[in-house]
């Protein structure tokens, strides 16, 4: 009876246990959170709270409503990120490269493809820019990429620098101008300051292209392709000519950044910067806080790149999570937000976008008789955004008024004209050689020269050391001399 009961006691007891390791499993189980692991440029989110701007923190945020967890890393360069990616593979699960390198990870079946469900039914898929959509469907990214931001390229300048300079900016050689000697600045960006090399160098045949399509000679899409063929050339005899430019040009201006040429337009350092359409949103907008300067921005004539930032699913990454967290991202208000703190603007359109961000910031107040006045004294403009809001660039559904200073202010940086978009051309990515090529040229360009005061002071140096030199090994006869003739030297017996 006894054994009967210890072994009724042991069986109670062991049941407790595995009843504890279960529960303590299942509890171990729901403690353990799915991760999405990002990889993104820096300030490149709203990641902080601030009630006065109206900032949540998005990846706060996200992680609170889906219950899993993000670990959040930031990039320097696409170049960067990308070496990353091959040293560590299967290391993130949603990377945000620029155009070239989307095209580059494709190309080489780094990227996981978005589901048919998102691709179709997403917020993002629902709302993204038609423009923006078209240009990834006809470039065969829209299976392995989503758009995040996008923009031009172009000039934010100073217009009280002179008298001219609106429309000096309205050429891409202006910085060989003389006037801003040492004012003026190119981007530390070997691809960006290539493809200014090449609207400077292809300028006559630009214009030429220019001059065909306002005469209707060629219709809109004939003009974008002859653009987009001839900002893409990396022949030999075209990288030549942009290294040849590049080295004269360089002699004028005040040096290449990456991202201190939008401080050093606030402050004044230099009066034009070649920069992208969202570091002179940030530029304008901050010069306005600071001591209410005005500065400007403008896309030169014939060209202007269309550049974007876009989000891809690295090869073995969560892809579920992944197009989760766009989702929640491309909400509206989300959206918006995000713009407002990072100064860059969103692929996404949609009628809440174009009534909350645009239509809010940018149309005129005034009505009637006052509206028209403003209209005949050239004070107010009608601006339209039918390409990007819109199925059809003619409609008139997104057709607002704008104040007339804001065709070169943020309304121009943020939403570019019809105008802009069409002569303007997406830059591909280069294959292994011409890469080789344009890298070597660019080397040459930024090699050091060396002033000539400099070259005279090392000259100087040199010839002192080598006479130093001579001195001590040859100097003692040097100043004692031959002998006079009919003598004979004699050495010192030194002890």
């Amino acid at each position: 009876m006894r054994k009967i009961q210890k072994f009724l006691a042991l069986m109670g007891a062991t049941v407790v246990a595995l009843s504890s390791c279960l529960l303590f499993a299942s509890c171990a189980q729901t403690e353990t959170k799915e991760v999405l692991r990002i990889y993104n440029w820096e300030d490149y989110i709203c990641n902080e709270e601030d009630e006065e701007y109206g900032y949540i923190d998005l990846i706060a945020a996200f992680e609170e409503e889906y219950d899993c967890e993000v670990e959040y890393s930031t990039f320097g360069t696409n170049e960067n990120m990308y070496n990353e990616l091959k040293i560590n593979e299967g290391s993130y699960d949603l990377v945000c490269p620029s155009d070239y390198m989307i095209m580059k990870m494709i190309r080489e079946n780094m990227c996981e493809p978005f589901t048919e469900d998102f691709r179709t039914n997403s917020l993002y898929a629902q709302n993204v820019s038609p423009y923006i959509r078209n240009i990834f469907e006809e470039n065969g990214w829209d299976k392995y990429a989503v758009g995040y931001m996008w923009g031009t390229m172009g000039f934010m300048y100073n217009p009280e620098a002179s008298d001219t300079i609106a429309e000096d900016v309205q050429s891409w050689s202006v910085l060989e101008n003389e006037k801003y000697y040492k004012k003026s600045t190119l981007k530390d960006s070997v691809r960006d300051t290539y493809f200014y090399a090449l609207a400077c160098v292809y300028e006559d045949e630009l214009a030429a292209l220019a001059e065909q399509y306002e005469s209707g000679a060629i219709d809109a899409e004939v003009y974008n392709a002859e653009i987009t063929e001839i900002m893409n050339r990396t022949d030999e005899e075209t990288v030549e000519k942009a290294r040849v430019y590049l080295r004269d040009v360089k002699k004028n201006i005040y040096g290449f950044e990456v991202d201190s040429g939008k401080n050093d337009m606030v402050t004044g350092k230099i009066d034009i910067n070649f920069c992208w359409s969202g570091d002179a949103a940030y530029g304008i907008y901050e010069a306005g806080e600071e001591d209410g300067s005005t500065l400007a921005y403008a896309v030169p004539d014939y060209v202007s790149n269309i550049w974007f930032d876009g989000w891809v699913i690295p090869k073995g990454g969560n892809v579920s999570l992944a197009e989760k967290f766009l989702d929640f991202i491309s909400r509206p208000d989300y959206v918006m937000m995000n713009m407002d703190y990072i100064g860059y603007t969103s692929v996404l359109a949609g009628d809440e976008i174009y009534e909350g961000w645009v239509l809010d910031s940018y149309e005129v107040t005034e009505e009637g008789e006052e509206l028209q006045q403003l209209i005949d004294d050239g004070e107010v403009m009608e601006y339209d955004l039918g390409y990007f809001f819109g199925e059809d660039p003619a409609s008139e559904d997104y057709t607002f008024y704008a104040y007339a200073s804001e065709k070169n202010g943020m309304l121009g940086a943020q939403y570019p004209s019809y105008d802009v978009v069409t002569r303007c051309a997406v830059m591909q990515f280069f294959e292994d050689d011409a890469n080789n090529r344009i890298n070597m040229m660019w080397e040459d360009v930024k090699g050091a020269e060396i002033p000539i005061p400099a070259v005279i002071f090392i000259v100087v140096v040199i010839a002192v050391g080598v006479g130093a030199y001579l001195f001590t090994k040859y100097g003692y006869d040097w100043f004692r001399g031959k002998p006079k003739k009919g003598y004979t030297k004699v050495e010192n017996d030194k002890k």
